[in-house]
């Protein structure tokens, strides 16, 4: 049993100084960069939800049409 818990915590550790070293890696975007991208993100949001308001209210509009029709 005590083993298997040193194993354990051995690949703890292991896991831990591979995520430090991977992250040394990591290269951070720049202030101008990060603002830009929220830029791009909120645009895309911006048309997402214009794209899908309109087809709310096709389908909406046409369900309306259908109801009228048969009722």
């Amino acid at each position: 049993m005590a083993k298997s818990k040193k194993k354990f915590f051995t690949r703890i550790a292991d896991w831990f100084r591979g995520m430090k070293s991977e992250l040394k890696k990591v290269v951070w975007p720049t202030a101008k960069q990060t603002v830009n991208n929220t830029g791009v993100v909120l645009a895309v949001c911006a048309a997402s939800a214009v794209v899908l308001g309109g087809f709310d209210w096709l389908a909406s509009e046409f369900v309306n049409i259908l109801i009228r029709l048969f009722s």
